[in-house]
Formats: C-alpha cells, sequence, structure tokens
C-alpha cells in the first residue's frame, strides 16, 4: 500500500508527558490529517526514525534522555537529511540557538513561547523555512556567549567554500545539481522523488552551509568551486 501524501506525519520527542501533550494538540491546530508518534527518549526516537517511514517533522527536546550536547541532532541531521527537525527547548540562550541550528536544525523554539509563536514557527518550517527566535537575530556574540558556544558547536557557521561544500549531504548535492541546471522547486521535487517543502528545506540548509542568501549566489558559488577543481 503506497503512502498516503495528504497525511502530514509528525514525531513529538520529549520525555515530560505533558509537554508532549500540549505539543501534541499544537500540532493538531496547524495542520489536518495528521499522523503524531511520540516518544520520550532519543533511542525511541532513532528507532522510529529507522523505520524508513516518511516524516514530515521532528519536533526534538534537547535535554531528553540520551541527548548529549549536540551530537542528537547532528546524527539525525545527517542520517535523515530529509527530515526537517525543530528543538523545543527550556534552553533560550544565543549559544545553545545557534549550536542547534549549526547541527542542522531548521528552527529552535524556547518553550516559554506562546502557542501563537510555536504555531507560526512550525508553520514555517513546514513549508521550507527556518525559524530563529527573535533575540538571536542580529545579535552579536559577547565574549561569555562565545565561550559557551564552544561547548555547544559542532560545526563553523563561517566556512570557506572547499569546507562548506564538504559539509553537504549527498540529497543536498543533488539538490544544488539540479539547481545549478535551472530547475525550479517543483521540477527539482519531481526529479528526485520529493515534496515542494523538502526542496525548500534542503535549499535553506544549502544557503546557510555555504553561507549565502539565494539561489544565484548558491549557483555562482557553485560553478566557482568546479572552475577551481578544473585548473588545480
Amino acid at each position: 500500500m503506497g503512502v498516503d501524501p495528504s497525511i502530514f506525519r509528525i514525531v513529538v520527542a520529549d520525555d515530560h508527558a505533558l509537554v508532549r501533550g500540549g505539543l501534541v494538540q499544537l500540532v493538531k491546530l496547524v495542520k489536518e490529517n495528521v499522523e503524531i508518534i511520540e516518544t520520550s527518549d532519543l533511542k525511541q526516537t532513532l528507532e522510529f526514525l529507522a523505520k524508513g517511514q516518511p516524516v514530515d517533522l521532528l519536533l526534538l527536546d534537547l535535554l531528553m534522555p540520551g541527548m548529549t550536547g549536540m551530537e542528537g541532532i547532528k546524527q539525525i541531521c545527517n542520517d535523515w537529511p530529509d527530515v526537517p527537525v525543530i528543538v523545543v527547548s527550556v534552553r533560550e540562550h544565543i549559544a545553545a540557538i545557534r549550536s542547534a541550528l549549526a547541527a542542522g536544525a531548521m528552527g529552535y523554539i524556547p518553550k516559554t513561547s506562546s502557542p501563537e509563536v510555536m504555531m507560526s514557527a512550525i508553520k514555517l518550517v513546514l513549508s521550507g523555512g527556518v525559524y530563529v527566535p527573535p533575540h538571536v537575530l542580529g545579535a552579536s556574540s559577547s565574549r561569555d556567549e562565545q565561550v559557551q558556544e564552544e561547548d555547544y558547536t559542532t560545526e563553523s557557521f563561517g566556512s570557506s567554500l572547499e569546507q562548506g561544500y564538504a559539509q553537504l549531504t549527498q540529497r543536498q548535492l543533488e539538490v544544488l545539481d539540479l539547481m545549478a541546471l535551472g530547475k525550479p522547486n517543483k521540477d527539482i521535487a519531481n526529479d528526485l522523488g520529493l515534496n515542494v517543502g523538502t526542496v525548500k528545506m534542503h535549499l535553506s540548509r544549502i544557503f546557510k552551509t555555504l553561507n549565502v542568501q539565494n539561489r544565484t549566489e548558491a549557483v555562482a558559488m557553485y560553478a566557482q568551486l568546479k572552475r577551481n577543481r578544473e585548473y588545480s
């Protein structure tokens, strides 16, 4: 039996049943025809993802059992790059948020956020965007935050062209190849057997990894990299 494309499958991973229940209710307000899977630790979450069923979104607690710093996020994003991850955490300091995004998360929602903010963030990520809390946007790290960030960051934000390219997953490279051919998101989705929202998610990650703002800059950097390799 094929997968019903009208049904959204969302995993809510948190070790507190009350928090999971609240997130489940929010998700139901955001999306109709949604199937929700609840897990209470990293092991359960990885076991479900390993089943290979399509997952449209993972809401992930940063401090549930099995999570060690940002390694859990990094593992999920590396092993299941098609699954967008939103961290939902009590931690609100800038270093933790930036580190989670650097590890591959597509959003970070502090648990003190209002239901309206949480719903808007979920909608944004489901549409292929990246949600960053307002207090992080435009903030410059103080010396103390930079020291904290060393404890959380798994990848550097300021990657060189070669380093950034090396950090892209195989799926992201496939998206970049098709984008360089001038194909729109819909055609890329059809060629790779993905939905358009997933393509947008990959584009957001590509832009962030290569430190570019749009498709034109990404393609220009890709072309420059190919030229560099041809003449090296």
